[in-house]
């Protein structure tokens, strides 16, 4: 009999397949997700294009140079450093940092913080939720009407916070830093959409808004957005670094996970929780066998298995303990045609692969069935 309390010689994420659409530290994310067994698609669903050489960003640093804000809003870590940057450049970063001294320094989050104290200024306060949301709230209720307040923008043109306060009565000047753009080379977002389409990812994760409207932006170009969010409700898991990031896909009835700290680590230890108990477990022959992505673990020990191979077992799991004909099984098989032989030759192969050729039995003339063992019969009978 299998022993549950065995060491396990797998990582959490051992068997599943996560799709990164980071741009930016997708190195970090997909080494943290390597770490503990993830096998991980990366395609970058967007490109960062910095405009330290544009006019827009220029005439901006100028006119609040030379006119003094009251209230300046840095959202993005990268952006405020890129700013700081560009004006060095063009010879007027002191007189930017002597002028960012001397007015209200809002910052989204942690990340931002650390960007305007590294320049020897301080931040008079950030939201906790690090929303923008957050940052209106308190700019309208402390009253705008009047005031002239600077927002360094983190690619996209956040209409609906600058308009609020717009409409509030303040003067708003938008700093352009960075932009995003779709990125250069589409094949391997092409190839990451595909791979959802067809179950390849367990998982998908983003780590901006802007990654996940451009994902669903390009399915949509290929006329195959109803299919992917189809495959985000029910099979393949997407995973936000936080409610800003999720807000695209929830635009779209979509339901995400999301860690507590919205940090690249606490998304990783979510996904090694959530995928694993999502993960089909039976007692089949003595064995403990549970059924990942692409791999299955047998009493602890993972047994990477072919994509025929896992399509004939999701189709017996279906219905643990029960006969599945050959025919149906057929079915499930890939691109396998009308040739019940093929059914037969995979089978051999995903028996090989688990390493317990009695977890499926062959019934004769009928099918095939897992030897689900017999006291766990009634539990699964109507599965």
């Amino acid at each position: 009999m299998y022993d549950e309390q065995q060491r396990p010689d797998h990582g959490p994420l051992s068997g599943f397949t996560v799709g990164v659409t980071a741009a930016r530290r997708a190195d970090e994310l997909g080494a943290l997700l390597q770490r503990r067994g993830a096998t991980v698609v990366h395609a970058p669903a967007l490109r960062i294009v910095p405009l330290a050489d544009d006019s827009e960003l220029l005439i901006a640093t100028k006119e609040l140079v030379d006119n003094a804000p009251d209230v300046v809003v840095a959202t993005t870590a990268i952006g405020f450093r890129g700013w700081v940057e560009a004006a060095d450049g063009w010879g007027l970063g002191e007189e930017l940092l002597a002028r960012l001294r001397g007015v209200e320094l809002l910052a989204r989050g942690p990340k931002v913080k650390g960007a305007i104290r590294a320049q020897g200024l301080t931040e008079e306060w950030s939201p906790s939720s690090e929303s923008m949301a957050e940052v209106l709230d308190r700019l309208l209720e402390e009253g705008v009407d009047g005031r002239r307040i600077a927002v360094q923008l983190h690619g996209e043109p956040l209409p609906g916070f600058v308009e609020s306060l717009r409409v509030a009565g303040a003067e708003v000047v938008p700093v352009p830093v960075y932009r995003w753009m779709p990125p250069e080379d589409i094949g391997p977002v092409d190839r990451l959409l595909d791979a959802a389409l067809t179950r390849g990812l367990d998982a998908l994760t983003f780590t901006s808004a802007p990654a996940a409207a451009s994902l669903l932006s390009r399915a949509e170009d290929r006329g195959l957005q109803p299919e992917l969010l189809a495959a985000l409700h029910h099979d393949v898991l997407p995973a936000c670094v936080g409610p800003v990031t999720a807000l695209p896909l929830q635009a779209h009835g979509i339901d995400t996970v999301q860690p507590e700290r919205f940090r690249l680590g606490p998304l990783v230890q979510l996904l090694c929780k959530e995928l694993p108990g999502r993960a089909r477990a039976l007692p089949i022959a003595g064995h403990r066998v549970e059924i990942r992505g692409h791999a299955v673990l047998v009493d602890g020990s993972l047994r990477p298995v072919p994509p025929a191979g896992m399509s004939l077992l999701r189709a017996l799991a279906r219905r643990p303990g029960w006969v599945v004909a050959r025919a149906e099984l057929l079915r499930a098989l890939p691109g396998s045609g009308r040739d019940e032989h093929a059914v037969e030759t995979a089978m051999a192969r995903l028996r090989t692969a688990l390493g317990e050729p009695k977890l499926i039995q062959t019934v004769v003339k009928r099918g095939y069935r897992l030897a689900l063992d017999p006291a766990a019969d009634s539990k699964y009978a109507d599965v």
